[in-house]
């Protein structure tokens, strides 16, 4: 089964995905990551990435589908992957549909997880992250024992470029511009279905669970 969740930067979509990946038994595809690991390991891409990604903008398309291609043609995707973070424009969409139909595959269900736009950017800003493990808090809803300091190892909490405020709503001025056109695209698919956001974890789960039995 392939999957797309798609939604504003905040809404949660890294977050189910993961569960559906393991409860499906297929790959999650999180093209940030991909992309913030090449910045990371100061790799060609990583360096033309980190630009755009700092400055909340797109990555051109030709390099976002370049990785995915390379990522859907590995073994543990035989089976399908829930795409995260891509496709992110109406370009992107058919060129995801021309690399599957190569193969006879195709877009099952999109996920399309709807969450108001200032909930989206108390989410965002209050996330801190660990400058040593990684491990992500939020000083409303998860915050860390010690102020400033990761409950794991000790080490440092920042907050990364890309979650300040100002950052934020030039993503959701970019998304509004670039990726809300693809609800348009994928409704005409008929492969389209809106899921409330604004819920626990939990019950967003239960919604998308919902959805995927019945279609």
């Amino acid at each position: 089964m392939f999957l797309i969740f798609l939604g504003a930067p905040g809404v949660g979509k890294g977050t189910q995905a993961d569960i559906f990946a393991k409860e499906l038994g297929i790959p999650h595809i999180s093209t940030g990551d991909i992309l913030r690991e090449a910045v990371a390991r100061g790799t060609e891409l990583g360096l033309v990435a980190k630009g755009y990604m700092e400055k909340g903008e797109l990555v051109p398309d030709e390099i976002v589908i370049g990785i995915i291609q390379e990522r859907i043609s590995e073994p543990d995707c035989k089976k399908g992957c829930i795409f995260d973070g891509f496709p992110r424009t109406v370009t992107q969409a058919a060129a995801l549909d021309k690399v599957l139909a190569k193969s006879n595959k195709k877009i099952d269900y999109v996920i399309n997880i709807e969450v108001d736009e200032e909930e989206i950017v108390r989410r965002l800003s209050g996330r801190r992250s660990c400058a040593k493990c990684g491990r992500i808090y939020h000083l409303l809803y998860s915050p860390p024992v010690k102020d400033g300091i990761c409950n794991d190892c000790g080490g440092e909490l920042y907050q990364r470029d890309d979650d300040r405020e100002e950052v934020i709503r030039n993503r959701l001025r970019v998304y509004n511009q670039e990726t809300v056109p693809l609800i348009s695209y994928y409704r005409k698919k008929s492969v389209l279905r809106n899921v409330e956001g604004k819920n626990s974890v939990e019950e967003v789960t239960q919604e998308i669970e919902r959805v995927l039995k019945t279609g």
